[in-house]
C-alpha cells in the first residue's frame, strides 16, 4: 500500500450491501467485518478523501431482535425489521467511526427525494453542507420502514449510483462477494478494465445470498447510471476491506468500469 505520491484528494461514494455487512450464511452483522469497513474510512478521511457511505443491513440488524432467524418474505415484516434496525446500525457506525475521531450523518431517503426536483436540491445543500465539515461522513440509506423498493429489488446499488450523481463524486465503489466481473465461463479471471458498458451487459452473475438482495445485474445497471453521469465506477470484493485505499488510489483489485466523458457546452 505504499506509495512514492500521496493520492490526490478524491470524493469518493462507497457501497455496502447486506451480504458484506452480515455474517455468511447468517442473519447477524458481522461485527470484525464492521470494525476493518470503518478502519479503512478512517484511513481515506486521513488522507484527505471526502467519504459517503450507501448502506444496507437495516433489515438485517432487526431480525434477531423481532425474534426471526431468516429473512421473512412479507413487505410489512422487512420494513418493520428495518424500522428497528436501522437504530442498530447506525450506532454501529457512529461507535466505531467515534472512536476514529469522526462523526456520522444519517441521511434516510427514498427515490422520489431524487426525482422530485425540489427535494433533490435540498439534498444536494444537505449533503455540501456536510461534506465541508471533514469530521462527518454522510451515510445514505433507503428508508425502508416506508419505501419497499431496496427490500424487494437492488440492495441500494440504484440508491449508490443516485448518491454518487447527485454529490458528483470521482469514484463509486460497489463492494460484492466476488474479486469483481467475471466474463462467461467457468475458471475465468475478472475483467479489470471496461471502457464501454454496453459491452458487458450480458455477464451478469447472481451471487446474491439469503441475507442480500442485490445480484450483479443490478450492479450493471446502476454502473451503467454512474459512469454515464461521469462518475468512474469499481466492482470489488468487500471481504477484503483492507484495500480500500488501494482502491481509491488506483491499484487493488477489481473490475474498473471508465467514467463517460461529460460534455460541457
Amino acid at each position: 500500500m505504499s506509495s512514492s505520491t500521496a493520492p490526490l484528494p478524491r470524493r469518493v461514494v462507497i457501497k455496502f450491501g447486506s451480504g458484506i455487512l452480515t455474517r455468511p450464511d447468517t442473519a447477524a452483522l458481522d461485527e470484525s467485518q464492521f470494525a476493518r469497513l470503518t478502519q479503512a474510512i478512517a484511513i481515506l478521511k486521513q488522507e484527505g478523501h471526502e467519504v459517503i457511505v450507501v448502506t444496507s443491513g437495516a433489515v438485517a440488524a432487526g431480525l434477531n431482535a423481532l425474534g426471526f432467524t431468516r429473512r421473512p418474505a412479507e413487505t410489512s415484516l422487512l420494513q418493520a425489521c428495518a424500522a428497528v434496525g436501522q437504530t442498530r446500525l447506525m450506532h454501529k457506525y457512529a461507535t466505531l467511526l467515534g472512536a476514529c475521531g469522526l462523526n456520522v450523518a444519517q441521511l434516510l431517503v427514498t427515490n422520489e427525494d431524487f426525482l422530485h426536483e425540489e427535494r433533490r436540491g435540498h439534498l444536494k445543500d444537505t449533503l455540501r453542507s456536510l461534506l465541508e465539515r471533514k469530521d462527518i461522513v454522510p451515510i445514505f440509506n433507503e428508508n425502508d420502514s416506508v419505501a419497499t423498493e431496496e427490500l424487494k429489488f437492488g440492495d441500494n446499488d440504484a440508491l449508490s449510483a443516485g448518491v454518487a450523481q447527485i454529490a458528483r463524486a470521482d469514484l463509486l465503489i460497489l463492494f460484492t462477494s466476488v474479486d469483481g466481473l467475471m466474463p462467461p465461463g467457468e475458471n475465468s479471471g475478472i475483467v479489470e478494465q471496461v471502457n464501454d458498458i454496453s459491452e458487458v451487459m450480458d455477464y451478469a452473475r447472481d451471487e446474491k445470498g439469503e441475507f442480500s438482495v442485490g445480484g450483479m445485474a443490478s450492479k450493471l445497471k446502476a454502473i451503467e447510471r454512474s459512469v454515464n453521469a461521469g462518475v468512474e465506477t469499481l466492482i470489488a470484493n468487500g471481504r477484503r476491506p483492507e484495500q480500500i485505499p488501494d482502491l481509491v488510489a488506483g491499484r487493488g483489485i477489481a473490475t474498473r468500469f471508465a467514467a463517460k466523458p461529460l460534455h460541457t457546452t
